[in-house]
């Protein structure tokens, strides 16, 4: 009996070690290869308000990459959509996943004639292996444009969900009317069919 619970306490102490040493690895791939998703924020503006969207991210080449949306009311005409490109290395990425904040760079690309760039900073702040905080910047004219939105990773079929839901009807996406505690069951749920 005695030697059975210590074949038990040993075995408990390999796994918990074999975690404990695989987890940097693990951890670094396993969030390279989920999506990174954005809420969406909004700041002031001359008696309106800025509101940027931002679709499923998914890296390739260490750049994370899709769509997003800004929209000012009541000044539409200053609404753009485009293209996002935000550069993550390995490095920032494992030290996120440690919980350390990382600066970021990136780039805004309009859509429709013209495609003006424009350069993007940010500073992700992670709470969690799964979740934290952005602080992104940029100029739009001699303006400096801040939002300050929560992002999360996903799996691929939860990003796949939301992505379908912005398709169908962006004003009923999933990431703005689940609580970010909920968010995490849908990010369950997805991992476990």
């Amino acid at each position: 009996m005695k030697q059975k619970r210590i074949l038990v306490l040993l075995a408990l102490l390999a796994i918990g070690c074999g975690g404990a040493c695989a987890a940097p690895g693990s951890t670094n791939s396993a969030a390279a290869n989920r999506i990174l998703l954005i809420d969406p924020s909004s700041m002031p503006v001359a008696a309106g308000k800025a509101t940027l969207t931002i679709g499923p991210l998914q890296r390739a080449g260490g750049v994370y990459s899709g769509d997003y949306e800004i929209n000012v009311s009541p000044y539409f005409f200053k609404s753009e959509k485009g293209r996002l490109a935000i550069v993550v290395s390995d490095e920032s990425l494992a030290g996120i996943t440690q919980g350390k904040a990382a600066a970021i760079i990136g780039t805004a690309t309009t859509s429709g004639q013209g495609g003006n760039s424009r350069h993007i900073e940010a500073t992700a702040t992670p709470a969690n292996l799964n979740r934290g905080t952005l602080k992104l910047w940029f100029m739009a004219g001699d303006r400096k444009m801040i939002f300050e939105p929560a992002y999360h990773f996903a799996g691929m079929e939860t990003a796949a969900v939301v992505a379908k839901t912005m398709e169908t009807d962006p004003a009923t996406n999933l990431q703005s009317r689940l609580p970010v505690s909920h968010l995490d069951a849908v990010d369950s749920a997805s991992a476990h069919p």
